[in-house]
C-alpha cells in the first residue's frame, strides 16, 4: 500500500514541512504533538499535567479523524524537556492509556521547539 496523507477536516495545512498523519501498510503515524489548544501556538498553563493532557487530546483528535482511537496506539516516543517531570506525565497517560498500553520510549532531551515540556508522537494500527 503505498503512502497516503489524508485530509483532515478542520486542519490547517501546516507552516513547517511534515504531515500531521501519514498513512502506509495498516499503519498510521502521527508527527509529534505539543500541549497547545486545538488551533492555537502557546503552550497550555499548569506545568507538565494539564500541557500532558493538552498534547494526548490532541493525538486523540488526529486519531479520530482518521477513523482510530487510542485503543489503536501501538507505539508511543515520549520527548521530556526534564525527566523530573517522568511520574507526573506518567499519571496523566494513564488516564489514556488504561489498559492493553501500547509500547513505549521515553527519551530526556535538551530542548523541544518553544517553551513545550512535553511532545509525543504515536504510531497506530488499522
Amino acid at each position: 500500500m503505498p503512502k497516503t496523507v489524508p485530509d483532515l477536516p478542520g486542519e490547517e495545512p501546516g507552516a513547517l514541512p511534515f504531515s500531521q498523519v501519514v498513512e502506509a501498510n495498516g499503519f498510521v503515524f502521527l508527527a509529534g504533538q505539543v500541549g497547545v489548544e486545538p488551533g492555537g501556538h502557546d503552550v497550555v498553563p499548569g506545568g507538565i499535567g494539564p500541557e500532558t493532557r493538552a498534547t494526548l487530546a490532541n493525538i486523540g483528535r488526529l486519531l479520530r479523524a482518521v477513523g482510530l482511537d487510542y485503543i489503536d496506539v501501538v507505539r508511543c516516543t515520549v520527548y521530556l524537556r526534564d525527566m523530573a517531570d517522568f511520574d507526573a506525565m506518567n499519571e496523566v497517560y494513564r488516564e489514556f492509556f488504561p489498559t492493553d498500553p501500547p509500547v513505549r520510549a521515553t527519551i530526556g532531551v535538551l530542548g523541544l521547539a518553544g517553551t513545550f515540556r512535553i511532545e509525543i508522537d504515536v504510531t497506530a494500527a488499522r
